[in-house]
């Protein structure tokens, strides 16, 4: 079956996701700067939670690219990646609110090593669907970011029992990692 249902469903929920965590953001009582201060952690974790989601939705576009088709397998390990990404509004309302506290802080970066597992499935069962050779295949290679997030995600839930800003320095530190453009896949669409 062709891919641009799923293509479509998926930016669909992608922003849903980001729909739900821009109407977390709550009006303060009051119109002066002062009132806005004790927005400050509700609004970086949103900050945080946006760019992960763009950059999921990213890179989510430029996976589909690379392939022509989909199989009923792809179709649920991407409501598997869909569901741990429909958390991420809940985790980031409940760290930013409670001002990046331990267990929101650990549990927000389960949530994110969870997306990070869901991407590693569907990513290989995209590239056990359209083969070794496949362009996809090619493009990922040997997936050194994908490889190092899921560590520094429970490096960051595990600091978040110990020292909460060395948690909160992982999970950006992720973000930073994939927020450098990747030229894997334009490289390889390129060439084909």
């Amino acid at each position: 079956m062709g891919k641009n249902r799923l293509e479509a469903f998926s930016d669909g929920v992608i922003a849903i996701i980001i729909t739900i965590m821009v109407l977390e953001l709550k009006v303060p009582h009051g119109s002066t700067f002062a009132d806005l201060q004790p927005l400050t952690p509700v609004f970086l974790s949103y900050l945080l939670s946006f760019i992960y989601v763009g950059i999921y939705w990213n890179n989510h576009h430029h996976l589909l690219h690379t392939i022509d088709h989909v199989s009923g397998g792809l179709l649920w390990a991407n409501l598997h990646l869909l569901f741990w990404m429909s958390l991420i509004p809940f985790t980031t309302t409940w760290m930013g609110e409670n001002h990046f506290s331990t267990v929101p802080l650990a549990l927000y970066g389960f949530v994110m090593l969870m997306c990070a597992f869901a991407w590693w499935l569907l990513q290989s069962c995209m590239v056990k669907t359209h083969g070794k050779n496949s362009t996809l295949a090619r493009a990922v290679g040997r997936d050194f970011k994908g490889k190092v997030s899921p560590v520094l995600y429970l490096a960051g839930i595990a600091g978040a029992f110990f020292n909460g800003y060395f948690s909160e320095g992982m999970y950006v530190l992720v973000a930073l990692l994939w927020l450098i453009p990747d030229r894997r896949f334009e490289k390889i669409l390129h060439e084909d």
